[in-house]
């Protein structure tokens, strides 16, 4: 079995980015265990999609680099009073987005990949504004890449059949989901 752990590429991200201070425990103020868990289904479920594992890896590692920086970019107050209205926007958005995705998994054949598709759509314009004057044209592309990777309506189709390969894949996310919205975390 192939082995894939987001918390290791999440620190290798780390160290690039933060170079100096690139610890573990630095990490975890950016990803925890629950993210970290979700991220490793959302693997599972690229790989097996796409059955390509360097492509599956590079979309979760250009998630975490994405994740990395936004969190670097908050803890040390670079955004605007504006841009803080756009963060606000977009936790609102991705609330909604895995509240969503909750009820389509608990209440079978009600998915709708136009809902889901447009919510993850609307995320990523949202973090794409909100980022514009912070990060480069390849941290844009990170973003895009990832989002159009899971909003695509085959993946997510596949994603939630009820009988389909990846529903204890789905389980497990859903699961993740449902601890950070009853954290507050999303």
């Amino acid at each position: 079995m192939d082995h894939f752990s987001s918390k290791d590429m999440a620190l290798s991200a780390q160290k690039k980015i933060l170079s100096r201070m690139a610890t573990k425990s630095s990490v975890q103020m950016f990803i925890d265990d629950t993210t970290s868990e979700i991220l490793d289904e959302l693997y599972r479920v690229s790989k097996g999609y796409s059955g390509n594992k360097s492509e599956a890896q590079k979309v979760i590692k250009d998630l975490v680099k994405i994740a990395v920086k936004i969190g670097l970019l908050f803890r040390n107050n670079r955004f605007s009073t504006e841009e803080l209205g756009i963060a606000t926007d977009f936790k609102k958005k991705l609330h909604q987005g895995a509240m969503t995705a909750i009820s389509f998994y608990e209440v079978d054949f009600t998915f709708d990949n136009g809902v889901m598709s447009e919510l993850l759509t609307s995320c990523r314009d949202l973090l794409l504004k909100l980022v514009n004057t912070h990060l480069t044209p390849k941290s844009h592309n990170r973003i895009n890449h990832v989002f159009n990777h899971y909003s695509d309506p085959d993946l997510l189709t596949k994603l939630y059949d009820p009988s389909g390969t990846f529903r204890p894949n789905l389980t497990k996310i859903c699961k993740g989901l449902d601890k950070l919205v009853e954290d507050g975390t999303i």
